[in-house]
């Protein structure tokens, strides 16, 4: 019998045109460190490193995505439906985590991702933040090739896991190391890579990875940062977002279209294996002779190389 491992975490606090609004909320208080009235050159705004994973399965109906609504009260995209991940932290970076990964030590894993070094870090950060979102944990036991089960003799112990690193009491590895876990970053693919439009208030570089979701394990929001949670196929979310029902950012959506051309997790995970290193991709901002946002630029569009970047956040998020 395995179990849902259910939030035991502190609460803290749609379509394509609310891209912009959503992705700057609260921006003058992120970019300056103060509400402040003073213009904030664009490129002040410091880009923080991102990991989020794409945790597929076999449905009835063909593939499914896990996927979360964040918190409305949440400062960056209040609302909008995500997949589990989050910034690199430092602790994503600690020496000790490279014993407890399978498969890639620090340089395989920078290669993948494509990255001079660090890149542990990143596949260690959707980890982590998989486990405190969703209550997945993509790992296994050290003697055992399939990934761990939350079966009754371990769902206690994992769901105090759960609570204790999103509140800072305990580390992953700490948790590996007790229980004797390896966590699986051999078996995650890097399958697509945003980066936060110049002028923005917030800004991320972003790594979309792709994995199984572990068979014996439940996912379920943590009821704090994340309010709701579903399993969904990538072709019924993108119905439900372009009819208002589900908001979400352009990547978001933009990934579950990639998912479509799949109609089983391993044909999906096999197409994410042999991507290789995709193309960053940093939209870019429309705007009037007043700095009004009019609309984003995409890489391939005939006005993308023309559209200048801002000098400072953009009127309507100052």
């Amino acid at each position: 019998m395995t179990t849902r491992l259910t939030a035991d975490l502190d609460p803290r606090a749609g379509a394509p045109g609310r891209y912009l609004r959503d992705m700057s909320s609260d921006s003058s208080h992120d970019a300056s460190g103060s509400a402040s009235d003073a213009p904030i050159r664009a490129l002040d705004v410091p880009v923080r490193p991102a990991a989020t994973v794409m945790l597929i399965r076999d449905g009835d109906d063909g593939i499914e995505v896990f996927m979360l609504r964040r918190t409305l009260s949440a400062a960056f995209a209040g609302g909008q439906f995500v997949f589990p991940g989050g910034k690199v932290d430092g602790a994503d970076h600690a020496d000790d985590l490279e014993a407890i990964c399978d498969g890639l030590d620090d340089e395989a894993a920078s290669a993948r991702l494509g990255l001079e070094r660090g890149g542990l870090a990143w596949l260690v950060a959707a980890i982590r933040e998989s486990f405190e979102e969703a209550g997945v944990l993509l790992a296994r036991r050290a003697y055992e090739s399939d990934m761990i089960r939350f079966d009754d003799d371990i769902v206690d112990a994992m769901q105090e896991a759960r609570g204790a690193i999103h509140r800072g009491e305990r580390t992953l590895a700490e948790v590996c190391t007790e229980h004797d876990l390896r966590l699986v970053t051999d078996a995650i693919s890097f399958v697509s890579h945003w980066i936060t439009p110049v002028g923005e208030g917030r800004r991320f570089d972003t790594r979309f990875l792709l994995a199984r979701a572990p068979a014996a394990q439940h996912p379920l929001h943590d009821g704090g940062e994340t309010i709701e949670s579903l399993w969904v196929r990538p072709s019924d979310a993108l119905t439900r977002w372009k009819a208002g029902e589900l908001q979400m950012f352009p990547p978001t959506a933009l990934n579950l279209e990639w998912l479509t051309a799949f109609s089983t997790a391993d044909e999906a995970l096999a197409a994410g294996e042999a991507m290789g290193v995709p193309q960053s991709i940093t939209p870019r901002v429309r705007t009037d002779d007043s700095g009004n946002v009019l609309g984003i630029a995409m890489p391939g569009d005939a006005d993308y190389d023309t559209v200048p970047l801002p000098e400072f956040l953009f009127v309507r998020f100052r």
